[in-house]
């Protein structure tokens, strides 16, 4: 057996600070282009996660109210998904909306292109298999480049660089780091998230990286950025808002409302009738209000990140960003330890 590989994840590091000359915070831009072929550029670098209790309607407005973007679940009709794509459309020309790899998947990609979407997610656990390639190109051949195509999820560079060679424009890394994921626990495969980063932006090609899973707080996401990531996903972040999918749950514990992954028992049970593998789980998360708010406190958290190694854009930010390792002590010390005295 060849030497074991050691993996990083978010919390096994920190980044070093530097020396800066921003004298304000307004010199900073986190905004990114999320390609040239449809020409797509998002002021925040944030995506939300095509799963049924995270983006529909609501989400995909305010996504791309505060510059960023939603990609509309899957998990319903062709017509239910192209209904949302076009409200949404009326008042922001940049929407995603997400398919599969089997099935209606053509048909459903061929009628949200029409409708307005100009993102399509080709969405699977993993990225790297046949009928992603298959799925791909055959979108590729049928809409061209008149839609940016986003893959996933991958977590290894050969895995990137494939779906990159098929005709993604952009790729979801990450396998089953995602807070509702059980994939490594079920399947015994995975990678931890910033690793994957890590390698897969060693690529050569010009193809986006998303970081997708794991990420907790902003200082993750700056460190997403740092190791190689143009955008992050997000999912448990963005859900339990106002505009996640989904009724307030009144408890003793407070409004709540559902999160669930889309491999979980009951998410398959409830858009296909049957269930296949057990890698998710469904929960009960603490509400939190509008996510018009969630989304301002990560775009200031994130802009402070880059003041703190004198980067003014996330490019620039790659460029002077440093790594070191922490310990568990460090981990402890660098959290507001005080509240667990």
């Amino acid at each position: 057996m060849e030497k074991l590989k050691e993996a990083l994840t978010y919390d096994d590091v920190l980044l070093t600070p530097q020396y800066s000359d921003i004298e304000s915070r307004k010199e900073i831009y986190i905004g990114n282009s999320l390609g040239d072929s449809p020409k797509i550029k998002l002021d925040l670098p944030i995506i939300s996660s095509p799963m049924d209790t995270v983006t529909g309607p609501k989400m995909a407005i305010a996504m791309a109210t505060a510059g960023g973007l939603g990609i509309i679940h899957r998990y319903n009709s062709i017509e239910e998904q192209c209904k949302i794509v076009k409200d949404a459309w009326e008042n922001f020309e940049v929407i995603g909306a997400a398919v599969g790899v089997t099935g209606d998947y053509l048909k459903r990609a061929s009628r949200l292109a029409h409708t307005g979407a100009r993102v399509l997610c080709v969405d699977v656990a993993h990225g790297h298999h046949k009928l992603m390639e298959r799925a791909i190109k055959s979108i590729k051949d049928l809409l061209n480049n008149s839609v940016h195509i986003m893959a996933g999820n991958v977590a290894t560079l050969q895995a990137f660089n494939d779906l990159a060679d098929w005709g993604a424009d952009s790729i979801r890394c990450n396998i089953g780091g995602g807070s509702i994921c059980s994939t490594r626990i079920q399947t015994g495969h995975g990678m931890p998230g910033l690793q994957t980063l890590f390698d897969c932006a060693k690529t050569d090609r010009s193809t986006r990286i998303i970081a997708d899973g794991g990420i907790r707080t902003s200082g993750d996401i700056v460190k997403a950025f740092a190791a190689g990531a143009d955008f992050v996903m997000l999912g448990s972040m963005l859900a339990g808002t106002d505009e996640s999918p989904g009724e307030k749950i009144v408890t003793l514990k407070g409004a709540r409302k559902k999160y669930r992954g889309m491999a979980s028992k009951e998410a398959q049970l409830d858009w296909r009738g049957k269930f296949s593998s057990n890698e998710g789980v469904s929960t009960l998360i603490p509400y939190k209000g509008p996510v018009e708010e969630i989304l301002k406190d990560l775009t200031n958290g994130i802009t402070s990140g880059l003041s703190y190694s004198g980067a003014r854009t996330i490019l620039e930010l790659q460029a002077k960003a440093k790594f070191v390792r922490q310990t568990r002590a460090s981990l402890v010390e660098s959290s507001t330890h005080i509240l667990g005295k």
